[in-house]
């Protein structure tokens, strides 16, 4: 730790309680000492700040760390941000499947349900269910609704994460600027009984990516995750925060066009999409038309599992053609880690990515490239929806807002 005082938005010597916490969540300095030093404040103005955070029960001490001063001394109280004090409720939407959860505020997953949920339902029908579902997981982990801070949803399209509405979604017909915050706000009052929950919505390959790259490898700048399920999605960090774009599109790789798939018509309307010739919905087909009995990525993951000789096949040629693709994607983003998830994440599928991959990318762009599938498999959309929810709440600027309507 150095003398320097922390960056704000209000000068040195100004740091507000919000950005103690986040010095303290970051563990970039945990005692008041510490605080001190790196905001440039008083020892009675850290005082006052982080009263403040222990009122409203963010914070609580912890054990005794090394001693600041080389004289000797009482060891420092080490200050720990609280992460029981609430909780956080997610739900991972695929296409016809969905995972619900509660979690800690570090991301432990507390209790969890997953089951049959068919997007094409819906939207009022599927998020009246999810309600339904985090009333069940509540009364499990013996939490109060009072306890829910904010919902995290990840939904397979593009979302405008100011609106939380999805923007064209070729996976979600009925979904198109449908108003989900809202909807799900009023299922979680219906069956739980909390009220003004704040609700977000992302894209499930960015929040996938996100939690993945938080738990797994906090410390790439820039890691890609492409998910492979019945459609075909990529989500980014970079420095770690999600690239969105500058409407919430970015990623969308699976409308690539590509040669090969030049006559095959894709779900959005167009030919030559990569996700019409490469995502497990059609592989899913192919084996279909082949008297193999498959209607989803979800199938083909079953058969894959079971060694289907057939599904093995197609799954490895799917990753040869989006392998090609993806020697555009990290020749243009030189990422550190390029992950693959979804359905189709397996031995066959990362074959072929990698065949073409290392074939078409220039050796400068994969040199220093790791490629890997999923480590938290099917939580990994549910952990990056909860860590969506945490950073948006006690992020500086919100905590302020926050604190001041707790009247501390």
């Amino acid at each position: 730790m150095t003398g320097r005082p922390v960056r704000t938005g209000r000068g040195a010597g100004q740091a507000s309680a919000g950005e103690l916490l986040e010095l303290v969540r970051s563990r970039r300095a945990v005692t008041r000492g510490a605080l001190q030093q790196a905001t440039g404040l008083s020892r009675a103005t850290v005082g006052q700040r982080l009263d403040r955070l222990f009122r409203a029960g963010w914070l609580r001490e912890g054990a005794g760390g090394p001693v600041d001063s080389p004289l000797g001394g009482r060891p420092s109280i080490t200050l720990e941000f609280d992460d029981e004090h609430a909780v956080v409720l997610a739900a991972d939407l695929d296409t016809r499947h969905a995972r619900a959860a509660v979690l800690s505020l570090s991301g432990e997953i507390l209790a969890e349900h997953s089951g049959t949920l068919v997007v094409e339902d819906g939207p009022d029908a599927v998020l009246g269910e999810l309600g339904r579902w985090f009333g069940e997981l509540l009364e499990k982990t013996g939490r109060g609704a009072e306890s829910v801070c904010g919902v995290g949803l990840a939904v397979p399209g593009p979302v405008d994460t100011e609106t939380g509405r999805v923007v064209q979604p070729p996976m979600m017909p009925g979904w198109d600027g449908y108003d989900i915050r809202s909807r799900l706000a009023r299922a979680l009052t219906e069956h739980t009984g909390a009220a003004d929950v704040p609700v977000l919505v992302d894209n499930d390959a960015n929040l996938m990516a996100y939690g993945e790259q938080r738990t797994g490898y906090p410390d790439c700048s820039a890691f890609v995750l492409v998910k492979v399920s019945t459609g075909i999605g990529a989500g980014v960090v970079v420095d770690g925060a999600v690239f969105r774009g500058i409407d919430g599109g970015a990623g969308d790789i699976g409308h690539i066009r590509v040669p090969e798939g030049a006559q095959t018509l894709c779900r959005c309307g167009s030919y030559g999409c990569l996700a019409a010739i490469a995502s497990g919905g059609a592989v899913a087909r192919r084996l279909a038309e082949a008297g193999v009995p498959a209607a989803s990525g979800s199938d083909v993951r079953d058969l894959l599992a079971s060694g289907h000789p057939d599904a093995v096949g197609l799954a490895r040629e799917a990753g040869r053609r989006v392998g090609d693709v993806l020697a555009t994607v990290v020749t243009l983003l030189n990422p550190g880690v390029l992950m693959i998830a979804g359905d189709l994440a397996g031995t066959p599928f990362l074959t072929g990515v990698r065949e073409l991959l290392y074939q078409r990318a220039l050796p400068r762009s994969t040199a220093h490239l790791d490629v890997v599938t999923a480590r938290l498999g099917e939580r990994s959309g549910l952990v990056g929806a909860g860590a969506m929810v945490v950073e948006h709440l006690y992020a500086p600027e919100r905590v302020e807002e926050r604190l001041r309507a707790l009247g501390v």
